[in-house]
């Protein structure tokens, strides 16, 4: 699991419904001033929308730092695992081998020692799969806890601000971008603060 995949991908829905909200509400070229222009205007001034950077947030929010050094540290310790149960089941099987070489097993002991071996690789498939399910519940658990940080941030926010909607910037999906609206600097510092003060 990655943070670029996994964490606050802007949804695609939502920005087509943006740019049709924009689209309503801009008046056409020489439109007359009538009763539903006048509330497409209306509802043109009342529209504001602001964006922050994923990435920015990602690389200076220190929640999301902290959770990327505690999944490289469980990285580390799972493949430690796993690296110690697989020379345990490697040096078994060159022993056995060995021993089978030199005719010192009975036809008793080979069968004892294909029952242990399919044994320990059951084991460590078994282990494999719940190390791995733990790692992954306990990232998307952490990755949903920023994202309702930054989500419960960001009403607070904008109850001063009062933007219509505040977005995510993913390349590929907005083509333009007026900087005038960034607030990646103030969802930064905010996020930060907020969450200095609650740790202590």
């Amino acid at each position: 699991v990655t943070m670029n995949r996994g964490m606050l991908v802007w949804n695609g829905l939502l920005t087509l419904v943006c740019g049709f909200l924009l689209y309503q509400n801009w008046p056409a070229k020489g439109a007359s001033a009538g009763p539903l222009s006048t509330r497409a205007n209306s509802a043109q001034s009342d529209f504001r929308m602001a964006y922050f950077e994923m990435d920015s947030i990602a690389a200076h929010f220190d929640m999301v730092k902290e959770l990327k050094a505690e999944m490289t540290k469980r990285e580390d310790a799972i493949n430690a695992e796993l690296e110690g149960l697989g020379k345990n089941m490697q040096q078994k099987l060159s022993y056995y081998q060995q021993q089978a070489n030199t005719g010192a097993l009975s036809q008793e002991q080979s069968d004892a020692a294909s029952r242990e071996m399919r044994t320990l690789d059951d084991n460590l498939k078994s282990r494999k799969q719940a190390l791995e399910s733990d790692y992954s519940d306990y990232v998307l658990r952490r990755q949903n806890e920023i994202k309702s940080k930054i989500e419960d941030f960001l009403k607070e926010y904008n109850q001063k601000s009062a933007y219509t909607y505040i977005v995510s910037y993913e390349p590929g999906l907005f083509y333009y971008k007026d900087s005038a609206y960034n607030i990646t600097q103030n969802l930064i510092d905010g996020l930060n603060s907020q969450y200095t003060s609650q740790k202590k």
